[in-house]
């Protein structure tokens, strides 16, 4: 009986999620009429379907939204190397921001194994940071939106302005010469912002399929960057001459 309890918790939470994720502890208890202790001990029992992060329920990563998920599998092999050349830069005791994105989660399984501060505000990113021992990991709450696994982050912002970065690491969805840093979603605007105005080093992860592109959402001029960090491909030519700060490349 206690088994088919659980099951029928479990899908019901499920159901929950695909409508709204994520779900707070607080919530999801009072939605199935359980206590908060119950549903920590559920989707302990399912680690493969569910997550728990800063008072939140998750779904894995296999259920990671559609316009992330089409997004994961594209140029993988230049996100990979650009993650690489970034997490070079890093040194013990950093405090380092990491942007949301496709590129970023290569950065974190690419960090290297030395003590550091890490912020961040997506999901994606957050998850696997949790489990290293030598990363303090500070995560910019807010309404969450599936489309990038990450925070519309408020009053998070309060809290990233009275930090220090040392290097922050930005994704960007186009990045063009005469229009400048750009991504596909508004409520990403704030915190690239802020970021950039907080950090001594402000590096741009892209990799070549974005050089040359526009997207909605302006966030930032080339000068607003001190390193761009990217592969070589057709959109880096017309480029360079536009950027004045330091191009890290595979060539």
């Amino acid at each position: 009986m206690t088994a088919a309890r659980h099951a029928t918790r479990v899908n019901a939470l499920a159901d929950a999620l695909a409508a709204s994720a994520p779900l707070h502890l607080r919530d999801a208890a009072q939605l199935l009429g359980v206590s908060e202790m119950t549903i920590r001990r559920d989707i302990e029992k399912v680690p493969d379907r569910f997550g728990y992060l800063g008072g939140y329920i998750v779904p894995r990563a296999g259920d990671a939204p559609y316009v992330m998920a089409q997004e994961q599998g594209a140029h993988e092999a230049a996100k990979a190397a650009i993650a690489g050349r970034a997490a070079a830069l890093i040194e013990a005791d950093d405090t380092v921001f990491i942007d949301c994105g496709t590129t970023t989660p290569h950065l974190v399984r690419a960090l290297p194994d030395r003590p550091m501060t890490v912020v961040c505000y997506a999901l994606n990113v957050a998850a696997p940071l949790a489990a290293r021992p030598n990363v303090r990991l500070i995560l910019l709450g807010g309404l969450y939106n599936p489309s990038s696994a990450s925070f519309a982050v408020e009053d998070g912002l309060a809290t990233l302005a009275r930090l220090g970065i040392n290097k922050a690491f930005l994704s960007a969805g186009g990045v063009h010469a005469e229009r400048g840093v750009s991504c596909s979603n508004f409520h990403e605007v704030a915190v690239k912002q802020a970021v950039l105005r907080l950090s001594e080093r402000r590096c741009l992860l892209v990799d070549g399929s974005k050089l040359g592109k526009l997207r909605p959402a302006f966030f930032a001029g080339l000068d607003g960057f001190d390193t761009l960090i990217t592969n070589e491909g057709a959109g880096l030519s017309a480029l360079r001459p536009a950027f004045s700060g330091t191009i890290i490349t595979d060539r």
